[in-house]
């Protein structure tokens, strides 16, 4: 639950939002167009709780098929537009990095892409949403490939630096 209380026309007021759990306290806010004024607007409350609530739906997803994430970070960018309808958010973007031991990077990917879909903030809003997914290095598969694979890896990745260090 939260309230607000809201003071003056759209364009020149200025508001408070306070939460049940009091982690808002009559937190100043405003319409995105006042973001000189300090506090936080409306488009990016929801790209907060959009962020925080795919974290925890990917968190179980992995956990539904044995992974234990020890971090995730997700970034929402929320964009809006001012259509025919009036300001409309149309696009969210989700950037995650996840640190996900002995996890391989196709069932990761599967995973954040079944949180995207169950997530119940991507499913209440009306907008495109994007993401963009990856593994950290210190959560990385590779470590559960051969050997022999992984040094194969490791050999490509040299080539192609120096290939690219060479056309540059």
């Amino acid at each position: 639950m939260a309230s607000v209380s809201w003071v003056g026309s759209h364009q020149r007021g200025k508001g408070a939002i306070t939460s049940a759990s009091a982690a808002l306290t009559k937190a100043p806010y405003a319409s995105g167009s006042h973001l000189r004024r300090r506090g936080t607007n409306p488009p990016e409350l929801i790209a907060a709780a959009h962020a925080s609530s795919f974290s925890m739906t990917l968190a179980d997803e992995l956990s539904a098929v044995g992974h234990s994430p020890r971090q995730i970070d997700t970034t929402a960018t929320v964009s809006m537009e001012d259509i025919a309808a009036g300001w409309t958010m149309t696009q969210i973007h989700l950037d995650v990095i996840a640190t996900v031991p002995k996890v391989a990077q196709c069932d990761f990917v599967d995973a954040a892409l079944r949180a995207r879909a169950n997530c119940p903030i991507s499913r209440a809003l009306n907008a495109n949403i994007s993401m963009r997914a990856r593994l950290s290095p210190r959560g990385s598969a590779e470590g559960l490939l051969p050997k022999r694979i992984s040094a194969t890896l490791s050999i490509a990745r040299k080539n192609r630096a120096r290939r690219n260090g060479a056309k540059n």
